[in-house]
């Protein structure tokens, strides 16, 4: 296991193969179920909100601030990432998230303080933020030729587990009259599951820098790293994809039973819009690099057309344009796969991480409080539209910027060791 882990699985077949490829294959499960526990310590409340209230007898004012605290958990996460990886190596901070999110989901289901509720609630999202944020570099330290493919299963097992939490907490929770207690907590054996092959793959690989970190190296700081094109141009294609999912999700079964659809039917279509982007992950993660930038401009049609056909008839093709939507939310694996792509070293992908995922959620979490607000000031949905038609552009210019081939490490070299001109030199 000293060897370089890409050069053992690429000789040709014979023993010496085996615990190579049983190594990665424990790897890749480590990211599957990693990835099925990282959304639901909040797509598990979503079902059960009302019988949280009546527990606690919470205001509309704290229940506002529980549905607020993943976007600030996750912003938070990308700022102390970063220095977590340096000091304590990301397979460590890794377990040490998946601790906290256990401690959390189980805590928080005991006490009778909503106070302390949500305290125990910023824990659980806290460890599933950071494990989140890792990642992509553990991606690039273990599958540095395969970033794409490795990056695509853990996003369409987060996808898997947002919809198993959002739809099995509730029959759960209706177990008993405190049921809701249950079904938020029963979450936390995600998390212990999904520590167990990250275990069971020590030792890790020589290349991969297993938690023994270089304290000295010099490495730039958050706002050092947006001097990189591509790092301003990732976290503009994060925060986009960001918002238009989190609006999709929050809004658009509302918007469907505005037209006269039935609530149910509604929250059908925009399962079938989650469900459709899996799928697209996949196939997205078997596109030659080189044609990312096709991808980005079919995809991002795919979203134009879906908000053109809601705009022009929206009743009328409304799967259609549900469909069409999910295929376009398929970007989103590879605005996660480019964040490994486009750095040299798991440390530079930590860094990029960090500022991308940060700055992403914090800007993406506006997107459906503005949404909402137009909707609100306007008493219509044109408005609110022509925003989402707005952050297609974004994505579709800014994906196309971080899709050329190109590493942040050599642009912030560049940029560090570039020394301004003075004197004569400069009046020349």
């Amino acid at each position: 296991m000293d060897k370089n882990l890409d050069q053992i699985v690429d000789t040709s077949p014979g023993p010496e193969t085996s615990p190579a490829n049983k190594h990665a294959a424990l790897l890749t499960v480590a990211l599957f179920v990693t990835g099925f526990g990282l959304r639901t310590a909040v797509a598990s409340l979503g079902s059960v909100l009302g019988n949280i209230q009546d527990s606690f007898s919470a205001g509309s004012g704290g229940l506002s601030f529980l549905t607020t605290l993943p976007v600030l958990c996750f912003a938070m996460a990308g700022i102390a990432v970063p220095f977590l990886a340096r000091k304590i190596g990301p397979h460590r901070g890794l377990l040490i998230a998946l601790a906290v999110s256990v401690l959390g989901l189980v805590a928080r289901a005991l006490t009778d303080s909503f106070a302390i509720f949500l305290l125990l609630s910023t824990v659980a999202l806290v460890g599933a933020a950071v494990a989140n944020v890792l990642l992509p570099s553990l991606v690039k330290t273990h599958f540095p030729d395969r970033v794409g493919q490795k990056t695509s299963v853990y996003v369409v097992a987060l996808s898997l587990g947002t919809m198993a939490s959002a739809g099995l907490t509730a029959p759960i929770a209706g177990i008993g009259s405190d049921g809701w207690r249950w079904g938020v907590a029963v979450w936390a054996i995600l998390p212990v599951l999904a520590a167990i092959p990250w275990l069971l793959a020590r030792p890790w690989p020589a290349h991969a820098s297993p938690d023994q970190p270089t304290r000295h190296a010099r490495r730039p700081s958050a706002l050092g790293m947006l001097r990189s094109r591509t790092v301003v141009a990732l976290t503009f294609f994060f925060a986009s994809l960001s918002a238009l999912a989190y609006i999709a999700f929050g809004w658009f079964a509302l918007y469907l039973q505005d037209l006269g659809i039935e609530a149910g039917v509604a929250g059908t279509m925009v399962a079938v819009l989650a469900g459709v982007s899996m799928p697209v992950s996949i196939i997205v993660s078997r596109v030659n690099p080189r044609r990312f930038g096709t991808v980005v401009i079919v995809l991002a049609a795919c979203f134009a057309a879906s908000l053109i056909g809601l705009a022009v008839a929206p009743a009328a093709g409304s799967w259609v344009w549900m469909i069409l939507f999910g295929i376009g939310n398929g970007l989103f694996s590879l605005s996660l796969a480019l964040i490994g792509l486009r750095a040299r070293t798991p440390a530079t992908t930590a860094a990029v991480s960090g500022v991308v995922q940060g700055i992403g959620y914090l800007v993406a979490g506006a997107g459906p409080l503005l949404f909402g607000l137009l909707h609100a000031w306007t008493g219509a949905w044109t408005a609110s539209l022509a925003l989402l038609f707005v952050l297609v552009g974004v994505a579709a210019v800014s994906g196309l910027a971080a899709s050329r081939h190109g590493f942040i490490d050599d642009e912030l070299h560049h940029t560090s060791t570039a020394t301004p001109v003075h004197g004569e030199a400069a009046q020349r």
